[in-house]
């Protein structure tokens, strides 16, 4: 198969997703792995060049292109809600719920994904996907913070979705979105008791040391 130079972006994004729902339909059958792409790729009418030039990571790639796949159908639901109306802690727990039921739609191909990324060598992709859709989720639930709230709302998100999306596929979504109030009350609590601390006060004792120093006592 021949492609272009100019070509290349458009092939390449219409062919992921073929290759994605070919993978799908394959992934009970067959499982998260190497077998997968290839059979995938040819199920496509792709040679092993095309699948090099595609998916050059392999199964690593095409569990990227499923939870990416995931988070737009999710986001795609969440479209007909409106976040202004709803608390925080309801759109958290509505982001998720449309997260995780996105996912379901592919059950047993997204049982296969989670198995092949809870292998600690896919690690480092499966903790960056969850960052991923922690990211779009709290975007659509309003958050503008690009302090350090920006990084720490991500991460506490992200140690929800994982094991969240986990009970999902394997538990069934009555366990998982008690498991997401439960947490999200934990969360919240926390909140609460961090807002009647001053946690900054140690660095603005520092910092104004430091001016002292440098500037001299003030008048």
């Amino acid at each position: 198969m021949t492609h272009t130079a100019d070509a290349t972006p458009d092939w390449a994004a219409q062919t992921e997703q073929t290759v994605l729902d070919a993978a799908i339909a394959r992934a009970p059958a067959l499982g998260w792995n190497a077998r997968l792409v290839r059979e995938s790729c040819e199920a496509c009418g792709l040679s092993r060049g095309d699948e090099e030039l595609l998916l050059p990571n392999g199964a690593r790639d095409l569990a990227a292109l499923l939870s990416r796949r995931h988070d737009a159908r999710a986001l795609q639901a969440l479209d007909a809600a409106d976040a202004a109306s709803l608390k925080i802690r309801e759109r958290i727990a509505r982001a998720v719920s449309e997260r995780m039921e996105a996912g379901a739609a592919d059950l047993e191909a997204t049982r296969r994904c989670a198995a092949f990324l809870a292998l600690p060598t896919n690690a480092d992709i499966g903790l960056k996907l969850a960052w991923e859709s922690a990211d779009h989720l709290w975007r659509w639930a309003g958050d503008t913070a690009t302090d350090w709230n920006h990084y720490s709302k991500r991460t506490i998100l992200s140690g929800i979705l994982i094991p969240a999306l986990t009970m999902r596929w394997f538990d069934g979504r009555e366990a998982a979105e008690a498991f997401v109030a439960r947490r999200i009350d934990n969360v919240m609590a926390f909140e609460k008791w961090k807002a009647g601390k001053d946690f900054d006060a140690p660095f603005r004792k520092v910092a104004d040391a430091l001016s002292r120093m440098r500037y001299g006592a003030r008048a």
